[in-house]
């Protein structure tokens, strides 16, 4: 049901760094597939949840630390992060107030996300969304509808109407990732 380390994408070598770190809650809502050298972080008292068919590709690097949900088919491109907290407690230099450490993701269902994408806390993406390589998303594009192209430093809406083709590559998805034993 869960391909860990699985060989889906061009480069056949494993570096040998894959790393799953557990002391939280990980919940998988059917087939996921986990390409080569995955870092996978769930922190004390985090939420981490992956829907069916959802994928990581090779050199992804996940940190929950308060929840992220991945949604049914929706894959995250090679070398990307998604990443629920900036890891150190910052604050205003006036005010003195600190901002928040960490925030939701909730990844959309039907998303693709390109190579090397960051997904920043507080990122909410519609379903039927693609994500174009070397972008920072870091809020909720919902508003944005479905069906988009998104992409950018910070992400901005870049095309309507435009959708990775779910229906032919179905049968090509599950043929090459669905580990048959």
């Amino acid at each position: 049901m869960i391909g860990y380390g699985q060989h889906f994408e061009s480069a056949v070598k494993s570096k040998g760094t894959a790393e799953l770190l557990l002391h939280g809650k990980l919940v998988f809502n059917g087939y996921a597939h986990i390409g080569k050298d995955v870092f996978l972080f769930v922190g004390k008292n985090a939420y981490c949840e992956f829907g069916n068919m959802s994928c990581l590709g090779s050199d992804v690097k996940l940190v929950c630390t308060n929840k992220i949900v991945i949604g049914d088919w929706s894959g995250i491109g090679y070398e990307s992060q998604i990443i629920d907290t900036n890891s150190h407690p910052m604050k205003n230099t006036i005010t003195g107030e600190h901002y928040p450490m960490t925030g939701p993701i909730c990844i959309g269902s039907y998303n693709a996300f390109s190579n090397r994408v960051s997904i920043m806390p507080n990122t909410k993406t519609p379903n039927y969304c693609v994500i174009a390589s070397n972008t920072v998303c870091n809020k909720d594009y919902t508003s944005l509808g479905s069906n988009i192209l998104i992409g950018g430093i910070p992400a901005k809406l870049l095309k309507n109407n435009y959708s990775r083709d779910w229906e032919i590559e179905r049968e090509f998805l599950i043929k090459h990732k669905v580990v048959n034993l």
